[in-house]
């Protein structure tokens, strides 16, 4: 059984959310908080698997909640829920720890299919919100490169320099095989290769990464 806490300070979102949950056999609803420090508060005694996360919150706010929660109970998986206008926070909780986004305009039955996703361990970032990242950093100022001595695409071949693109644009990897003609097993083997050479753990580091390098430019 999945564990939920519910953390949004608007009573309609959290009944909502806990309206869709009920009817899933293999999650629970085991608390709602209305900010923060509920959250925090809840974590100890109730335990959860996931916290679905806001970002404005009364008292304290998802961002900084998110990474005590992290910082002390770095098992339990966190998902933002978002909307457009919150997106300059995007980074910063992505720094904090959260295990990705979900778009509160998200369809009702992709809500549950996510939640297993990011309780086994992967990363959740909508495609919507992969693609206003990604033009955010390509209209916006150069990040100085960084002094390591590295090659400025970190030594990334042709073809897994075309596999990042389609990684920053949200593509899962079915996706990224059909669009190149791979076998899923291919694809799999350049994302690791990725991951080494850019010296990061997932997805979501490596959309940063490219937002702060401008490694696509």
């Amino acid at each position: 059984m999945i564990k939920i806490i519910i953390a949004d300070d608007q009573d309609l979102i959290r009944g909502s959310l806990r309206i869709v949950l009920r009817q899933e056999e293999d999650i629970e609803v085991v608390g709602v908080a209305g900010n923060g420090k509920e959250v925090i508060d809840m974590c100890k005694d109730l335990q959860p698997n996931v916290i679905l996360m806001d970002i404005n919150m009364p008292v304290m706010n998802g961002i900084e909640a998110t990474g005590y929660i992290k910082e002390h109970f770095p098992d339990i998986q966190i998902i933002i829920l978002t909307t457009f206008h919150d997106m300059d926070y995007v980074k910063d909780a992505l720094k904090a720890g959260a295990s990705g986004y979900l778009l509160k305009a998200m369809e009702p039955e992709d809500l549950a299919s996510n939640i297993r996703l990011v309780h086994k361990g992967e990363t959740l970032l909508p495609q919507e919100i992969a693609k206003i990242m990604v033009a955010e950093w390509a209209g916006g100022a150069p990040s100085p490169k960084n002094d390591t001595g590295k090659n400025a695409n970190y030594g990334l071949t042709d073809r897994e320099l075309d596999v990042l693109r389609l990684i920053v644009k949200g593509k899962n990897n079915r996706e990224i095989a059909q669009s190149l003609y791979l076998a899923e097993g291919t694809v799999k083997n350049h994302i690791s290769r990725i991951y080494s050479k850019l010296e990061v753990t997932d997805r979501v580091d490596v959309i940063l990464r490219v937002q702060e390098e401008n490694l696509l430019d």
